[in-house]
């Protein structure tokens, strides 16, 4: 193949953008109305309405679209849905038709309420056991490969983190 062939020549139509000299013809900045606009189609387009409080309840929104977290698994769980009658008011967000018809939804978002000992069990199970046990394993495995380093020969350096965590006294409690 001759040089002549592999030589390019520089078609117009595939000129590089950035390597045109181009002008900004307009005002990029934002002004103050058009952000406070933005947010306020943001809020009432895409935003669920904040659920009331229900006393001994905690309210939360569920969604009917997620196979890995269903409904039918919330309800094994305790969650109860929220009907119209448990909030008066919400009429207009009630579900007209299909599965959730009655209850209080919007799109396919859905209100259930979770009693309160069940809410804060959850919570102290997702929020300190679980994470307790994981500085635990941590821990567990840093002792593992000291043991393995000493029987070696050698040394594991650990910081201040992992000397942290086998500090039980250290460790938050689930009230503070």
């Amino acid at each position: 193949m001759s040089d002549e062939r592999l030589k390019r020549t520089a078609d117009p139509a595939r000129v590089a953008r950035d390597m045109q000299e181009r002008k900004v013809q307009e005002n990029r900045e934002v002004s103050d109305d058009e952000r406070i606009e933005m947010f306020r189609q943001q809020f009432f387009q895409s935003a669920l309405p904040d659920l009331p409080q229900l006393d001994g309840y905690h309210t939360c929104w569920l969604t009917t679209t997620n196979p890995r977290d269903s409904i039918q698994s919330r309800i094994r769980l305790g969650y109860e849905p929220i009907t119209a009658s448990d909030v008066p008011g919400w009429e207009y967000a009630t579900l007209k038709t299909g599965e959730y018809a009655g209850l209080i939804g919007v799109n396919e978002m859905v209100a259930f309420k979770l009693p309160m000992r069940l809410y804060q069990a959850f919570m102290q199970e997702a929020h300190f056991h679980a994470p307790n046990r994981e500085d635990e394993k941590l821990v567990g495995m840093t002792e593992a490969l000291r043991e393995q380093a000493e029987r070696s020969g050698g040394q594991l350096i650990e910081g201040d983190g992992i000397a942290s965590l086998r500090n039980s006294s250290a460790r938050p409690t689930m009230y503070e």
